[in-house]
């Protein structure tokens, strides 16, 4: 099932691993050296457009009672809610703009626009998510508690909903989030935990009360006062729900193709055992996935189209991803490593095909649960008593051969089947 030996499955001795390490921290040195002026003004460009996109949807949203002015508020306001969501609060809460030591920009201090807190956010998706990426049992983020995403996940009778479950988490993704901290379906036996909960649900309420009065009730009572119009009131309303819709469904869309397309993996905790840094960063470029971009695409998407070099360095300036992502594509060659990456729509297509596929019990699937696009494991490649897999150098060529190639003539070998 899942990947339980990470240097075994990417061919890689421990000598190789820490060598690729040595080769990532050499990057992080050279872009922590570098940083200075033109990344704080990009992060100072980027807030003041955001502002001002921001602005021009709230205005044009006060003039909503015109269907084409409805549209271009709605649309205008949910692009300004994506950069503020994706680009600003998501990477200034990572930390990757404290070393600008500006109290507006630090991650202690930043609070975005969604219904989630910020400091439940950064102890689940910060601590838990980048620390135990796609590790079953410990990263929430696989499945959201809700969704079937690897057949690691015994097959309920529920999972049949997958599809409409994703649709609604997809639309309210911001409230999937808030929710997410607050592990709604785990028992709390001590009174600590229980208290504890409470707190966490009261500052979950304060920050959805926050939302909803600001979107839903503060302007729309500014918009019918100006246009003198409850009409008006209810279209600015209406608006701003879609303005929110917008950025729920692409932010969703972003992070599922960042861990749920073919070739993101999947790991068992057995795999955390004495985890080196060299592991940790190879077992991110393993369970992440790129989507290719041009520059507005990456802005776009908080440039979290560079989801593999973002999982390695989650703490330096989003800005630089694009640059870093040619060196780690340059180690991914030099060690036959596979760099998961594809179009847009494609990458979103397959998280979709996987959750439909996984809707359904194992029984109606082809492949195995150690050889499917969604699921594989080190028993991939070989039979158990076989010697531990690693790269070996092409007398011909004289190029490493490890996990790409390995993966590569496993397609070649299923094709040759599927013709004869």
């Amino acid at each position: 099932m899942a990947i339980a030996d990470v240097p075994e499955y990417a061919h890689l001795t421990d000598a190789d691993v820490e060598a690729l390490a040595a080769e990532l921290d050499a990057i992080r040195t050279d872009i922590e050296a570098d940083r200075g002026e033109r990344d704080a003004r990009y992060l100072r460009n980027t807030i003041r457009f955001q502002r001002g996109l921001e602005l021009t949807g709230r205005v044009l949203t006060m003039g909503a009672s015109r269907r084409s002015v409805w549209w271009a508020g709605a649309a205008t306001l949910g692009v300004a809610k994506i950069v503020e969501n994706m680009e600003l609060g998501h990477n200034v809460m990572h930390g990757q703009w404290d070393w600008m030591n500006d109290p507006e920009v630090h991650s202690t201090s930043w609070e975005w626009d969604i219904t989630g807190p910020s400091a439940h956010w950064k102890h689940t998706h910060n601590y838990i998510h980048h620390k135990y990426t796609n590790v079953l049992g410990m990263d929430d983020d696989v499945g959201y508690g809700v969704l079937r995403v690897t057949r690691d996940q015994r097959w309920r009778p529920f999972y049949l909903g997958n599809l409409a479950y994703n649709t609604v988490l997809a639309l309210f993704f911001e409230y999937g989030v808030a929710a997410q901290h607050l592990e709604l379906g785990k028992k709390r036996k001590t009174p600590e935990a229980k208290a504890e909960f409470k707190r966490d649900l009261n500052d979950v309420g304060r920050k959805i009360g926050r939302q909803v009065a600001k979107d839903y009730v503060l302007f729309p009572t500014i918009s019918g006062l100006v246009n003198r119009s409850p009409r008006a009131a209810r279209k600015t309303a209406s608006a701003n729900l879609l303005a929110n819709i917008i950025r729920n469904v692409w932010t969703n869309a972003v992070i599922f193709c960042g861990h749920f397309p073919d070739g993101a993996e999947k790991f068992t905790k057995a795999d955390m055992d004495n985890e080196t840094q060299g592991q940790w960063y190879l077992r991110q470029m393993l369970g992440s996935a790129n989507f290719r971009c041009g520059p507005v695409l990456g802005f776009m998407s908080g440039n979290l189209s560079y989801q593999i070099e973002h999982h390695i360095f989650p703490d330096l300036p989003s800005n630089r991803l694009a640059e870093i992502s040619i060196r780690v594509q340059a180690l991914c060659e030099k060690y036959d490593l596979p760099y998961t990456t594809g179009s847009f729509p494609v990458q979103y297509a397959k998280t979709w095909r996987t959750i439909a596929k996984l809707s359904l019990p194992n029984k109606y699937l082809r492949a195995t649960s150690d050889d499917a696009p969604e699921t594989a494991s080190e028993r991939r490649f070989r039979d158990d008593g076989q010697p531990r897999l690693t790269s070996a150098i092409d007398t011909r060529t004289g190029r490493r051969r490890g996990l790409k190639s390995a993966i590569a003539d496993g397609r070649t070998r299923r094709r040759e089947r599927a013709s004869a």
